[in-house]
């Protein structure tokens, strides 16, 4: 089996195993991320209600981060703008969904500055 179909098989498959247990609701819906080689992207998400609330991504930036938006500052920076848009649509609290990704890296920079710019989780 080719080694990148194999990486994908497995991280699909944590991903189900999280999806098992991590279930957003309207009073704390789900942080869900997804990540390229060159961008970063977050959602909001009440599983409940089949909607999403608020989203980022990194094509949404401006400036330094617009041009490199494949690395750790970039990624932080969606997550204080995923929070801020949070706020304004009544999120104070999330489970976070890693979607299978390892939490290190630009992972682990989006989800501290989202805690930083006050969503708990």
């Amino acid at each position: 089996m080719d080694k990148s179909k194999h990486k994908a098989t497995r991280r699909t498959r944590r991903q189900t195993g999280i999806r098992k247990r991590v279930i957003g609701t309207p009073t704390r819906p789900r942080l869900c991320i997804y990540k390229s080689l060159k961008h970063m992207y977050a959602q909001i998400i009440d599983d409940l209600a089949g909607r999403t609330l608020a989203s980022a991504c990194t094509l949404e930036l401006e400036g330094e981060s617009a041009t490199k938006s494949g690395n750790s500052k970039a990624a932080a920076e969606v997550g204080s703008l995923l929070a801020k848009k949070a706020k304004d649509a009544g999120v104070s609290q999330v489970c976070f969904d890693r979607a299978g990704f390892r939490y290190h890296g630009r992972v682990k920079a989006l989800a501290d500055a989202a805690r930083k710019a006050g969503l708990e989780f």
